[in-house]
């Protein structure tokens, strides 16, 4: 207890920039030590397995998907009301959980084994939204939420290249292999939200520069989607192509990678790392423009930007015209420039623009809920066509499809909030016209 304050203590001596650093890479570790318990298993391929004629890893992936899907859902009304007190132990409880599933996957024997990937895909989808909201409201969130968004790319080349390694060094079996990933990253994941819990709240100049952050009740959160419905309708659409292109991508990347002929187990961090620091830096350089809508603004230029970066490399890849290794760069990079900015600045700098006391938490999930539902559906919908089509090739037509779709809805969107902030200016300038025209008199007078 001592300890605990006495680092708490030192923490908040920290100058603003130091206290930033400190969350960024904490929050970055922490994602980054959640992904152990839930994409381990995407590092083996599961061949030759089926489930009533269905693909065992498919049937894996769909479950475990299930179980995140309906978290996601449930996470619009628990991480919108959560309290700021009870989330280190949220934290803790919700990652025992999902390793007591991996455990109870390596002990049952197939294919029934595969139900206990949904105990380890529900609570693993609020963790998220609780990690977050240690960065939320803060000055330095884009840095911070940056730097843990990049957890997304980088993390999951890493657990498929520790998961490949353990199997391949140790000659762990591909069942217990996630399972022991898990405690590889148990005590990390520990610390981390212990230096999260004790980190200091966000400043009053934070407050006034990013909207104060509140627990959202059903009212509030109604009020939110009535004042923003098109605009969110818009922004789910563009995240749902995204997160099921990005779900395809991460969930396959081992046999899209065997379509191309590329072998090596660290081919997936090396190609992964070398993204996240690319979307690190363009993310990371929107710290220092202060005027938020004109932030806002350039953030529609990125998705925008992103989708046509993912939809001409595979145009040039199908005419070969570039390899495999540099299409996965640059598709990858494509996708992860248009959906790391929903997951670390696109909701903080909207809800910073128009100054609705709120938090990141509701409209997130809300996205993140149909996108995982769009997600789990074309994964079923896969494996009810030919067997002829490859996830590489099924891969290449879904980012055909969302790069010109996004890319136009991305347009939309931006129309629509500039058109917002129009409209939101103009009414407070109506409230304020009598209150003007009253102080005008009484100074002539």
């Amino acid at each position: 207890m001592e300890l605990n304050q006495r680092i708490k203590r030192r923490i908040n001596r920290l100058d603003e920039k130091s206290v930033a650093i400190v969350l960024a890479v904490t929050a970055f570790l922490c994602y980054t030590s959640m992904y152990s318990f839930r994409k381990s298993f995407t590092a083996s391929a599961f061949a030759n397995d089926t489930i009533f004629g269905v693909d065992y890893k498919v049937c894996m992936v769909v479950i475990q998907m299930l179980g995140y899907l309906l978290s996601k859902f449930y996470g619009i009304k628990f991480i919108s009301e959560s309290k700021q007190r009870n989330r280190g132990r949220y934290l803790i409880a919700l990652i025992c959980i999902s390793w007591i599933g991996l455990l109870a996957f390596a002990l049952c024997p197939r294919p029934w084994n595969v139900v206990f990937l949904f105990i380890n895909g529900f609570p693993l989808g609020m963790v998220w939204g609780l990690v977050f909201s240690y960065l939320e409201g803060r000055r330095f969130t884009e840095i911070m939420g940056a730097v843990m968004s990049v957890s997304l790319i980088f993390a999951s080349g890493l657990i498929k290249t520790v998961g490949r390694w353990l199997m391949s060094s140790f000659h762990i079996n591909e069942f217990w292999m996630p399972f022991l990933t898990g405690l590889l990253f148990f005590l990390p994941f520990i610390l981390c939200v212990w230096i999260l819990e004790n980190a200091p709240e966000p400043t009053t100049e934070d407050k006034k520069l990013r909207t104060e952050r509140v627990a959202m009740d059903s009212q509030m959160r109604k009020h939110f989607f009535k004042t923003f419905m098109p605009g969110i309708v818009l922004t789910i659409i563009v995240y749902t192509m995204l997160t099921i292109l990005r779900d395809v991508r991460d969930n396959f990347e081992v046999e899209i990678w065997q379509m191309l002929h590329v072998k090596g187990a660290g081919i997936f961090a090396k190609v992964d790392g070398t993204i996240s620091l690319i979307v690190l830096l363009l993310v990371s350089c929107l710290i220092m423009v202060k005027n938020n809508l004109k932030a806002f603004k350039l953030i529609h230029y990125m998705i925008i930007m992103g989708f046509l970066t993912a939809g001409i490399s595979t145009y040039l890849f199908t005419r070969q015209w570039i390899d495999g290794l540099s299409w996965m760069l640059l598709v990858g990079l494509g996708l992860y420039m248009a959906y790391i900015p929903y997951n670390a600045i696109f909701f903080e700098r909207m809800i910073a623009t128009y100054r609705m006391k709120s938090n990141i938490g509701f409209v997130m999930y809300m996205a993140d809920s149909i996108g995982y539902l769009g997600s789990f559906l074309i994964l079923v919908n896969k494996e009810f066509m030919p067997n002829s089509v490859t996830w590489g090739n099924y891969f290449i037509q879904l980012v055909f499809s969302a790069s010109i779709i996004g890319a136009i809805l991305g347009i939309f969107s931006l129309l629509y909030f500039i058109r917002k902030k129009e409209q939101m200016k103009e009414s407070d300038d109506e409230l304020l016209a009598p209150w003007h025209a009253t102080k005008g008199e009484v100074q002539i007078s």
